[in-house]
């Protein structure tokens, strides 16, 4: 059966969840929108999307690596997006800004060319690269859903413990060091927190989908407001708009949900900005 849109909503929502595999893909979006958004916001107000981005293409060497060696992928994504975190945490911060963009950039070249390298040593990698790379959102199983909800809670955990000092010393890292709050340790602790998030993430929308979700609706929210609570939660409701809006579409389409999910991201993120920028425009017109 080839499913088509009609004019009548109930009955194509009613379509959507006929089968038991879109029903696991709308649980793992959720999931997955919810942890990157919050995730995320944190990530686009410390200005560290570049990290972000390398922690995202570092989950294809070590899933192609543990492919390799024969152990599960999923354990390849989270080891190598941990040891890409503890690697650009030694980065310096603050002054020395060449240097740390220079250490990130070096270890997502080296992860790129070892992830490479490993795909080439072994042709058998279930999917092949496109899997890795643009994930299989339509191909998820129940197992998957549950292990997905348990690091989102434990990365939301985590996230919640540090959330407060963690946004004092993103707003003013000489002024919280002055207090007293272990700024080197936070920044350590959020990009590991980051980087189960995009482990996480990216075993569902690949390597390089993975940015869609953690950028551009934070990213959005944040030109609506700065207010942390509030930011957050258009962050959220922003992603999840985007994830189940990829779904459905991509649904009734002959075209991956990827292709959608980014395209209504990156729309989101213009249309605001477009908004905002004639916002501006009127008022600055009034003031005259």
């Amino acid at each position: 059966m080839n499913p088509s849109l009609s004019l009548n909503l109930v009955e194509d929502v009613r379509q959507l969840f006929t089968f038991q595999f879109m029903i696991s893909a709308f649980e793992a979006a959720t999931i997955v929108a919810v942890l990157a958004a919050s995730v995320g916001w944190y990530m686009v107000l410390r200005r560290q999307s570049f990290a972000g981005h390398t922690l995202s293409v570092m989950a294809f060497p070590g899933a192609t690596g543990a492919a390799l060696v024969g152990l599960p992928t999923s354990l390849g994504y989270y080891l190598a997006c941990g040891a890409a975190a503890l690697a650009m945490a030694r980065a310096p911060r603050g002054r020395r800004f060449g240097t740390q963009t220079a250490v990130i950039a070096t270890v997502q070249a080296s992860g790129l060319a070892a992830g490479y390298l490993f795909l080439s040593l072994n042709h058998a990698i279930l999917g092949g690269p496109e899997a890795l790379l643009f994930g299989t959102l339509l191909g998820i199983t129940q197992a998957q859903v549950l292990a997905l909800l348990g690091v989102a809670v434990a990365s939301l955990a985590l996230l919640a413990v540090v959330a407060r000092p963690l946004l004092f010393a993103t707003v003013d890292a000489e002024v919280a060091r002055a207090r007293g709050v272990p700024v080197k340790a936070l920044d350590a602790a959020f990009l590991l927190i980051l980087a189960l998030a995009v482990a996480a993430t990216s075993q569902i929308t690949g390597a390089l989908l993975v940015f869609a979700l953690l950028v551009a609706p934070p990213a959005t929210a944040q030109m609506i407001t700065m207010r942390p609570l509030l930011g957050l939660g258009l962050s959220v409701a922003f992603s999840l708009l985007v994830a189940w809006l990829g779904l459905g579409v991509a649904y009734f389409s002959i075209y991956p949900v990827g292709f959608y999910t980014t395209t209504f991201a990156f729309g989101l993120y213009v249309v605001t900005r477009a908004i905002r920028a004639t916002t501006a425009s009127r008022r600055a017109r009034a003031r005259v």
